[in-house]
């Protein structure tokens, strides 16, 4: 018999992981609350929205099976990962009451089991929660010792939504915290038989992995602000080009290029929490994180900051068109989008606003209520607008044609993305503003000579005669 794997919570990374290991050859149960969730799977359809996943549902051949009974399905596998959400809390600690919910029904299936099972959480927790929190849980609804009946294993997938099913299966890296060693090795060898890369396996403890998870997206985050402080500077020196500095550095090995782009900042239901998360942990061991708290703090503070360098273009009865609503291209989600904390900056600062998303607009309608009025296509938010900001790169904005831009006055774009640099610089009728770029030279100019001055206590003309060099 091949291997039999449970998968509980079928939300977007649950339904992909649950349709990897079916597609893979493995006998799959996915396990949900939602009964149209059931439904879908069973017919064949793709529960939720996620590019490449109904595909694969219908490539497991007959494999996949959804039910909503968890004993059942945890007694008829042999591992199973569980997916379920664990909310922030005020305090910026993961919630554990809907992923202890789900380990004490694993745990009751258990109880029928007669060999070796391994339980896997892939959900994010605090360091500890696993251990501390969870395991007596499995113990004493199933009446069996970890290590001795069963293992856990603690192993995050770092994923995008957008691009759910084709990050899970080619993962720079895996990280898998072990409660015992043949746990660890039985995990690795269904991973082994799933992912289309060959990526390296880092075998752990479970507090170790836990903290290597909160570590990888706290770091990433800081990678991305600290592009964002870059691309802040080069708009106020001379010729600044933020991508011509972010790229020389991204050349060398100990930095790299990935997220090191400048732009509008970080969102999503991952990246913002990790952090306050991080800082969290480091409070609750009596220590403290300052770099994801100044991480945090920089990030939040980015649309406020926006809106005080727009002001010059903000004049009485200017309409305002914000284009990206989601956190990232690719996605209906809104949660903690820049996009959206941008746009109700600028209804703060006194603006009307307009908005367009190709993917998030009924999510961000739901957010924004009547203080902003969502476009239905990329067009008519053109032509509503004065001022445009580009919040995020989504290539949807690339199709802007003569027929969206209007006619009838200047068009002044603001493209924090450098998106439409090529298409719309020195365009007639445009005033194109690249974020991450110089504005204004001569101003950037004068503010060199000052510095520079006041620092070698030469006269300004002789300092603008160096820099005029």
């Amino acid at each position: 018999m091949g291997l039999r794997v449970s998968v509980i919570g079928m939300g977007k990374l649950g339904s992909c992981m649950a349709a990897a290991f079916a597609r893979a050859g493995a006998e799959v149960f996915g396990v949900d609350v939602d009964p149209d969730v059931i439904a879908a799977v069973n017919a064949g359809r793709a529960p939720v929205a996620e590019p490449g996943l109904e595909a694969a549902i219908l490539a497991s051949a007959g494999r996949l099976h959804a039910t909503t009974d968890t004993p059942e399905a945890v007694a008829q596998t042999d591992i199973t990962f569980v997916i379920v959400p664990t909310p922030s809390e005020p305090n910026g600690a993961f919630g554990l009451d809907l992923v202890a919910d789900a380990f004490r029904l694993v745990g009751r299936g258990l109880r029928a089991r007669s060999s070796y099972h391994v339980v896997v959480l892939t959900s994010t927790v605090l360091p500890g929660s696993t251990r501390a929190a969870l395991v007596p849980l499995l113990e004493a609804e199933s009446g069996k010792r970890c290590g001795r009946d069963f293992g856990v294993c603690y192993s995050p997938a770092f994923i995008a939504l957008g691009s759910v099913l084709r990050d899970f299966l080619n993962p720079d890296v895996v990280l898998l915290g072990e409660s015992d060693e043949r746990a660890g090795t039985r995990l690795e060898e269904c991973y082994r038989t799933t992912f289309e890369n060959e990526p390296p396996y880092r075998r752990m403890s479970i507090e170790n992995a836990e903290l290597t998870k909160l570590a990888l997206n706290t770091f990433v985050t800081m990678k991305i602000s600290f592009a964002n402080m870059i691309a802040d500077l080069c708009e106020r020196l001379p010729g600044g080009d933020v991508d011509v500095v972010t790229g020389a550095l991204g050349f060398d090995r100990r930095v790299g290029p990935h997220y090191l782009r400048g732009g509008l900042g970080y969102g999503g239901p991952c990246f913002p929490r990790d952090n306050v998360a991080l800082a969290y942990l480091a409070r609750a061991l009596e220590t403290s994180a300052p770099v994801a708290e100044a991480t945090d703090r920089f990030n939040r503070a980015l649309p406020e900051r926006t809106v005080e360098r727009l002001r010059g273009l903000l004049h009485p009865g200017c309409v305002v068109a914000v284009l990206g609503l989601a956190y990232k291209p690719g996605t209906p989600v809104v949660e903690e989008s820049p996009g959206v904390d941008l746009a109700l900056a600028v209804v703060a600062a006194g603006a009307r606003v307009v908005a367009y998303d190709p993917l998030a607009g009924p999510s961000a309608r739901a957010e924004f209520g009547d203080r902003v009025q969502v476009m239905a296509s990329l067009g008519e938010a053109l032509h509503a607008a004065d001022v445009v900001l580009i919040a995020t790169p989504d290539p949807a904005f690339l199709r802007v044609t003569d027929e969206d831009l209007p006619k009838d006055r200047e068009l002044v774009v603001v493209d924090y993305w450098r998106l439409l640099a090529e298409r719309l610089a020195g365009r007639p009728g445009v005033r194109y503003i690249a974020g991450g770029r110089s504005m204004d030279d001569p101003l950037n100019a004068a503010r060199l000579v000052r510095l520079w001055a006041a620092a070698t206590g030469l006269e300004p003309e002789a300092v603008t005669g160096v820099l005029a060099v």
